[in-house]
């Protein structure tokens, strides 16, 4: 396994990054305590989460995936060997139910750190990440930004004064942005420089082959500032393992158990695009799973690449995509699709 530091703290992470929000929903703790025991084995060390999840995100179950981890930590006992990445919840996302007037404010960041850590079970979150934004912008594939002159959102820096107060009582080591834009981006590390706050040391932000709008702008502030991308949904909900390959729906699959989750399925160009992208792999000797996750380990923006799986299977395969290398001319051939599909599925 590949290991990095991220720039400005002292965290060494593992290249492959294990996601958890099926947990609680798709997958029992047995599940999860068997998937941990695999990725721990295989050198992972390097865990992300959020109260917000399970994903699909409900009342019913929301922290169950944060307990989950929690107990796992309690009885394996080597908490001190991993990085536990969580993250706060913001207004909107339809997870109003968690607090009682959500914002990105002291009261609800105070509440939700202490929550998480009652869960996790741990006396420190490693990494704590804005999980989106408390503003009217794009996220979670929305475009075509509208401004709104009446909004009302917490400051940003309310927010990083208030994440400042956690690291200071020492609930939180590093802090991390989530589903940002350039102009937040750049907010967050200019407002801390400018008030002697605590840097943003990551972004969380969705990136792999049907989505690489990342690298419009946000990848040159990675480079030039020394935040690396964490990057999330790089299978793309699984549309580009080929599962759904010719209008397959295979049992308990997430785009087939959970109809509205969309966004990499819902036009004909991202079924276009993802086709191609199977057929390239395929055409080079490789899966189009190994394919997908070796481009976005391959990227120099990218400190981790948060995979995700209901099974074992899954998880050794995602695991296993830190040792494949993709050629120049694979890359080459990967760019020349990326120009004929643009952006299908930001």
């Amino acid at each position: 396994m590949e290991y990095q530091r991220i720039a400005h703290s002292n965290l060494e992470v593992s290249k492959i990054c294990l996601g958890t929000m099926t947990w609680g929903e798709q997958n029992t703790q047995a599940d999860a305590f068997a998937q941990l025991d695999y990725a721990i084995g295989q050198g992972v060390n390097f865990i992300d989460t959020a109260e917000m999840y399970p994903v699909p995100p409900k009342a019913e179950t929301q922290g169950e995936t944060e307990r989950i981890i929690g107990n796992y930590l309690k009885a394996q006992g080597n908490r001190d060997n991993l990085v536990i990445a969580t993250k706060v919840a913001a207004p909107g996302g339809k997870g109003d139910y968690i607090r009682k007037d959500m914002a990105l404010d002291w009261r609800n960041i105070h509440q939700a750190v202490d929550d998480s850590l009652a869960r996790l079970q741990i006396d420190t979150i490693d990494l704590y990440q804005v999980h989106w934004p408390d503003r009217n912008t794009n996220f979670f594939g929305e475009m075509m930004y509208e401004h709104d002159e009446e909004e009302h959102y917490t400051p940003i820096l309310d927010t990083l004064e208030a994440l400042a107060e956690i690291i200071k009582q020492g609930k939180v080591r590093y802090i991390g942005i989530s589903n940002e834009t350039p102009w937040g981006f750049m907010k967050y590390l200019k407002l801390a420089e400018k008030h002697d706050l605590p840097r943003i040391i990551s972004v969380q932000n969705p990136y792999n082959l049907l989505n690489r709008s990342y690298e419009i702008a946000m990848s040159e502030i990675s480079y030039r500032e020394e935040v690396p991308l964490l990057a999330y949904s790089p299978l793309a909900f699984g549309a580009l393992t080929g599962k759904y390959e010719n209008n397959q729906w295979p049992e308990g699959a997430r785009l087939t158990v959970f109809k509205r989750f969309a966004r990499y399925n819902s036009t004909p160009m991202a079924l276009e695009a993802t086709q191609a992208y199977i057929d390239l792999a395929r055409e080079f000797g490789l899966s189009p799973t190994e394919m997908a996750l070796a481009f976005v380990n391959s990227r120099k923006f990218v400190a981790a690449n948060i995979i995700g799986a209901t099974d074992l299977h899954q998880l050794k395969q995602n695991i296993d995509s830190h040792k494949v290398s993709l050629s120049d001319e694979l890359m080459i051939r990967i760019n020349e699709l990326s120009a004929l599909y643009r952006f299908p599925c930001p």
